[in-house]
């Protein structure tokens, strides 16, 4: 069964991965995102949530900022030692780590995301697609989550709604448009082996259709 979601925010930042030191946004959400986003609204094991369609509702319009960010992680072989010698600093002192990174985020972000979910191997024998049809309608007219759904990172709050009409595409958008190689989502088929998966994304008339990660033109 398929929903479609109205998204919007005032800013949004979807970095690109070949951008190493400072962030870049894409032009639009990517369905990783899209499906993160839907997620933090409705998740359950029992289910699996695919985006279908994205639909580009408002200019697409960068801006430059600088925000402080934590430099250091603290790595699993970090806390591995502090559990084999029972003592050791498993923390980030922010004071000490701290540095600035400019990014180049988008503004004033409205996107109609159209998804569907499958049943997975781990729905028990009383779920149903009606059920959980039923509770993401539910959750998303009661504006509920179960963390604050977000455009990237997790200062860019991302407000929803149920899209219940079908909402114009901006003048500027009109038309075929290449936006390049975008990450689709990540490949879990091999735990050991995560790999990201990116698609060609071409625009048109402000919408972007998502293909199946197994479809030719997909690549790891």
């Amino acid at each position: 069964m398929s929903i479609s979601l109205e998204v919007w925010g005032d800013y949004a930042c979807f970095s690109r991965p070949e951008m190493k030191v400072e962030r870049v946004s894409y032009d639009v959400i990517t369905p990783s995102a899209a499906r993160g986003l839907i997620e933090a609204i409705m998740w359950h094991p029992g289910m699996r949530w695919c985006i279908d369609r994205i639909q580009v509702c408002s200019p697409i319009r960068f801006t430059n900022i600088r925000r402080n960010e934590v430099k250091d992680v603290i790595s699993a072989r970090t806390v591995k030692t502090a559990m084999d010698r029972g003592e050791g600093k498993l923390y980030i002192a922010t004071s000490d780590s701290i540095q600035q990174r400019a990014a180049m985020i988008l503004k004033d972000v409205r996107y109609v995301i159209d998804a569907h979910f499958e049943m997975t191997d781990k729905a028990s024998p009383s779920d149903s697609e009606a059920k959980f049809h039923e509770m993401t309608k539910r959750r998303i007219s009661k504006g509920q989550f179960y963390h604050q759904p977000c455009f990237g990172v997790r200062e860019f709050p991302a407000y929803f709604r149920m899209c219940e009409e079908k909402l114009d595409c901006p003048e500027e958008l009109l038309g075929e448009k290449d936006l390049g190689w975008m990450l689709l989502d990540m490949d879990y088929s091999d735990p050991a082996d995560i790999r990201p998966i990116f698609f060609r994304a071409v625009m048109r008339d402000g919408v972007i259709t998502v293909p199946d990660p197994s479809s030719e033109g997909v690549t790891g």
